[in-house]
């Protein structure tokens, strides 16, 4: 690989030679270039201060050589000769904190037969990962209007991802700040020892219009993908986004739309991201700028614990977006590094797709049962999600119930565990055992489950308990959830459940403070239209 800085940004270069150390790429493949201190950049200032002078220095390092390469006849074009990269040492360009971020838009770029392209397209601004992916394609350059199709694109084949079939996969170590992405690589080579663990989230619209399904049918595919895997799986159907007082948990993979803010969990203070996380909102500007903790998507899920995304820098429309359900089988079933599955996943380039995070993270390239075992060696903290995954692959393929709560039941690891206990509260919730599960889901509590999952692990007793006839007990959890956590997003929705059994239990005094904090939080009542005053004008 090549790592890309920008000469002007003193911690730009510093983040290229952590990165080199960290992964061990030489020095004589790490290049600084001036370039815009700014997240634009003009296409002149692309094309000369980057793209031609990165395209200069890999000639002169013997990275990559170029030389004729025949194109064959189409139905639409006869066959031809260009000129492309036909042997290379590389396969990754990342560029680090602060190279420019996006090409601007080129009013005076004048193209041979760029009226064949669709007017909605007919544009030249792209992501700078985007237009540099193609740059194994040299004479003739591609047309810069539009979008060009991927010829990589659901490749199952990660040797085919290369240069001499006309990509460089480009991603870039970026975010709100250096620190932020510094932090990228640290957490890929964490999840790289120990595995990517965690629960995995997916919010769907339930979508039936044609031109908007595929966004659903994509984010459908991949929890399907991730539940099969083994994966916690969890798919939200309403049309909103997940709400802010949603109990989400060790996240580590989350796919979702259509917000044009982050929202709901992550626009909370902290969020309980895994080391290694994937996370990514499809949304036409979710990548506008990286800079911001608050705006847009991507610079936001950075700035609190994600390790990989993607996002788009202008609109893209929904079919240049990336198809993430082929990205989650390439990442997590044919382990393929980011760098991989994120290009194997976008069905055009040179376009609007940027791609943040450490190319060669690996999330998925040990066995399985090999990591299991290494775990089990350290007696690792990780070794409980193992388990989880275990226990998930068989249900996943049909293995009987039974057979999975007795592995658990005797599982000596489980009485340590939070993640195992609530697991096994599930499985006998799902044998229609509610006292068992209640009681599971009770010790679970005490093993130090994390903040969002003792949320999780109280929302779930609060409603399972009065079916039991333990109202008193439902009432005492509900309160116990506002005393460990005061600033709760939803506190209006847990005081009117706790009104409701206030009222169940004849607690007159408390009923009336519950009423009296509900009045206080729910939203003033719509005003209704005020009819609009005649105004008499001079004259009239």
């Amino acid at each position: 690989m090549v790592v890309i800085y920008n000469s002007r940004l003193p911690e730009s270069k510093s983040l290229a030679e952590y990165y080199a150390a960290r992964r061990q790429v030489p020095a004589s493949q790490v290049f600084g270039f001036p370039l815009s201190t700014n997240e634009d950049m003009s296409r002149k200032e692309f094309r000369d201060g980057l793209e031609k002078p990165l395209e200069r220095a890999l000639e002169k390092g013997k990275l990559w050589r170029t030389g004729p390469y025949a194109v064959p006849a189409t139905t639409n074009q006869p066959a031809r000769t260009e000129t492309r990269v036909v042997e290379s040492r590389i396969r990754y360009a990342l560029l680090c904190y602060g190279v420019p971020l996006r090409i601007s838009p080129d009013a005076e770029l004048k193209e041979e037969g760029a009226e064949q392209v669709r007017v909605e397209l007919r544009r030249n601004e792209a992501a700078v990962d985007s237009e540099l992916a193609l740059l194994p394609i040299i004479d003739p350059k591609p047309r810069l209007m539009g979008p060009r199709q991927n010829a990589v694109y659901t490749t199952t084949n990660a040797a085919f991802l290369h240069p001499t079939n006309g990509v460089l996969l480009v991603t870039r170590l970026d975010g709100p700040s250096a620190l932020i992405a510094r932090g990228l690589v640290d957490k890929a080579i964490e999840a790289e020892t120990n595995g990517l663990w965690g629960r995995a989230y997916f919010d769907v619209r339930n979508i039936t219009d044609p031109g908007y399904k595929l966004g659903d049918d994509w984010i459908r595919g991949a929890s399907e993908i991730c539940r099969h895997l083994g994966f916690e799986t969890v798919v939200d159907e309403k049309p909103a986004t997940f709400p802010a007082g949603f109990p989400m948990s060790h996240i580590a993979f989350y796919a979702g739309w259509y917000d044009g803010d982050v929202s709901g969990p992550f626009a909370q203070p902290t969020v309980e991201f895994m080391p290694g996380a994937f996370a990514y909102h499809l949304h036409s500007t979710s990548a506008a700028t990286l800079r911001s903790t608050s705006q847009h998507w991507v610079g936001p899920l950075l700035a609190r614990g994600a390790t990989i995304t993607m996002g788009c820098v202008y609109e893209p429309y929904l079919g240049g977006t990336p198809d993430v359900a082929v990205f989650a089988a390439r990442l997590i079933f044919n382990g393929f590094t980011f760098g991989e599955a994120a290009y194997a996943a976008q069905s055009v380039l040179s376009w609007q797709t940027t791609v943040v995070g450490d190319p060669i993270y690996r999330p998925f390239g040990k066995n399985p049962d090999q990591l299991h075992r290494e775990l089990a060696v350290r007696h690792s903290k990780w070794l409980e999600w193992s388990y989880l995954r275990l226990v998930n692959l068989h249900l996943a393929t049909g293995k009987p119930m039974a057979g999975l709560v007795d592995l658990l039941e005797q599982l000596d690891l489980r009485r340590q565990s939070a993640l195992l206990m609530e697991k096994l509260g599930d499985l006998y919730s799902a044998q229609g055992k509610p006292s068992t599960a209640v009681y599971a889901y009770t010790q679970a509590l005490g093993l130090d489950p994390s903040p969002q999952q003792r949320l999780r692990l109280r929302l779930v007793l609060g409603e399972k308990l009065p079916a039991l006839e333990r109202t008193p007990e439902a009432y005492a959890d509900y309160q116990e959830l506002l005393r460990e956590l005061p600033g709760y997003p939803d506190k209006l929705g847990i005081c009117r459940k706790l009104l409701s059994l206030a009222q169940a239990l004849n607690r007159k005094d408390d009923a009336a403070g519950y009423q009296a904090e509900i009045d206080r939080l729910s939203p003033p009542p719509p005003q209704a239209p005020t009819s609009p005053r005649l105004i008499r004008r001079r004259g009239h």
